[in-house]
């Protein structure tokens, strides 16, 4: 972009979206981890120098609130509220008066686009701009040609090529719901044309609603030049009105992300069945397996493996590290080295350490695992802080909620903890301890000592033998008596047959 004159942009976001069937506002509704707005947000945001101005309806609280939430993304912006929905033209003429307030630097040309056009890329809007001050345009309209161009408006060129009009599907004629070029909805206008043209809309169309399309024949009647940017990607130009529109967009996204990664040095085996949000990070010489789900804010190092069917949401995992199939991460730390899995669930709050290992059937919650730990099968630990060099033994459970309130368990620097032991929170194991295996502990392990709570075992000579005696003699009385009870089958047809015969 040459960035030659001063650009305020319009994001028009007010629609409720009917055809989504949602109670949420449409652009609120996500592709590729984010709203569909935050897509068209960052990129007017990237694109115009001067106001961007966010045109809201539908949903208007719910939509402030994710943009005050999201607003260091794209700072600075305006919202502006459009309490009734009566079209396009009329969305314009809300946002017009905040773009155009700044005396002191005036836009020189206004940026529109739609709040529901995920797809559209940074290149195209620049590319669009430019064009629009190199052809010395009043108006330029972003149009493509698509095979399906039910539903959208189509742009009614004249004889040498130039664009006459765009008329909405509705209002269009049999002949000219057959022209595949259509209008994608974004624009841009200079300054000195906008401003009248808004004031001079009517609703003169089938659904009474101000159609900001309608400036069009406005600029050619007035003989500036109407210049159309042609982009090849249709794709791109996607319009969300529909559960199967945003499908669409989210497959597409996910390709571009997926792509991004691939040339970036990262490799999947079959990237088709791989799932990254936008904003999730991968280092290079990272393998994603089939199935695997990166989610959120992710940040993944270099040098990882990540096997099929694992989902991680807003993790930090450093670099070689190893997680098996099948896990589920959320909120959760792993540091270089380490391996997880597979079946395991970290849950947030969970920190492993260097060269920390979480195994089969794990589930840990606000824990922390010591460099050079394992906690290898089958176990529970919440609210637990675990030493360097622990050994936790299959089974194991931190007790950590009494009915009331949750509490802490401490377990010190190379402590082994045998299988099926229960920890009831708050205790702590000191230094070098070492917990048998079925042990209860209620109370604190000095370091270096033997914790244990189990009785005595007892041995009874002969006791399995004379069981399995009692056993058999029962079944076998069981059995007989049985028998005694049911008549055999042919017995029984003949008690049937003789209660048939007449006397």
């Amino acid at each position: 972009m040459s960035g030659k004159k001063n650009t305020a942009a319009m994001i028009l976001a007010a629609g409720q979206g009917t055809r989504m069937k949602s109670a949420l506002p449409k652009v609120l509704h996500q592709v590729a981890g984010r709203p569909m707005l935050w897509y068209a947000a960052t990129l007017a945001r990237k694109v115009a120098t001067q106001t961007v101005a966010i045109v809201v309806g539908h949903g208007s609280e719910q939509v402030q609130a994710y943009l005050e939430q999201e607003k260091a993304d794209f700072e600075p912006f305006e919202v502006v509220i459009q309490e009734k929905q009566l079209g396009t033209g009329h969305a314009v003429r809300q946002a017009y008066p905040v773009c155009t307030r700044n005396d002191a630097n005036q836009a020189d040309q206004f940026l529109i686009l739609n709040g529901d056009t995920p797809l559209l890329t940074q290149g195209t809007l620049a590319s669009l701009v430019d064009y629009h001050q190199s052809e010395k345009a009043g108006l330029t309209i972003l149009t493509t040609v698509i095979p399906e161009s039910h539903g959208y408006g189509r742009v009614v060129r004249g004889q040498s090529g130039e664009i006459r009009r765009v008329v909405e599907h509705q209002d269009a004629s049999a002949e000219e719901r057959g022209i595949s070029e259509i209008n994608v909805g974004t624009y841009v206008v200079d300054a000195s044309f906008l401003g009248k043209a808004l004031s001079q809309l009517r609703p003169q169309n089938a659904q009474g609603e101000f159609y900001i399309t309608d400036i069009i024949e406005m600029a050619v009647q007035q003989g500036l030049k109407v210049a159309g940017w042609v982009t090849n990607d249709y794709l791109e130009t996607t319009g969300i009105n529909t559960r199967e529109h945003l499908a669409i967009a989210e497959k597409e996204m996910r390709r571009r992300i997926c792509q991004r990664l691939m040339l970036s040095g990262v490799t999947m085996l079959d990237p088709e069945r791989v799932i990254v949000d936008d904003g999730v990070e991968v280092g290079r010489d990272t393998s994603l397996y089939p199935g695997v789900m990166l989610e959120g804010r992710t940040v993944i190092g270099t040098n990882c493996i990540i096997h099929g069917n694992s989902r991680l949401n807003n993790c930090l995992v450093g670099n070689n590290v190893l997680i098996q199939d099948s896990c589920v991460l959320l909120d959760a730390q792993i540091e270089e080295g380490a391996v997880i899995g597979p079946f395991a669930h970290l849950r947030p709050g969970s920190v492993i350490h260097r060269k920390g290992k979480v195994g089969n059937f794990v589930e840990l919650k606000q824990t922390e695992v010591g460099e050079g730990s394992k906690v290898n099968h089958l176990s529970y630990l919440g609210d637990t802080v675990i030493g360097r060099n622990v050994n936790v033994g299959a089974g194991t459970i931190t007790c950590n909620y009494d009915g009331f309130r949750k509490a802490r368990t401490q377990i010190e620097d190379n402590v082994f903890i045998g299988s099926d032991v229960q920890l009831i929170a708050p205790v702590t194991i000191g230094e070098g301890a070492l917990i048998a295996a079925g042990t209860t502990v209620t109370k604190n392990v000095p370091p270096n000592a033997l914790g244990i709570s189990r009785v005595a075992q007892i041995n009874k000579e002969g006791t399995a033998a004379k069981r399995r005696e009692i056993l058999s003699s029962s079944s076998a009385a069981h059995t007989q008596a049985k028998q005694h009870d049911d008549p055999e089958p042919s017995s029984l047809g003949s008690n049937l047959q003789q209660k048939k015969d007449p006397v």
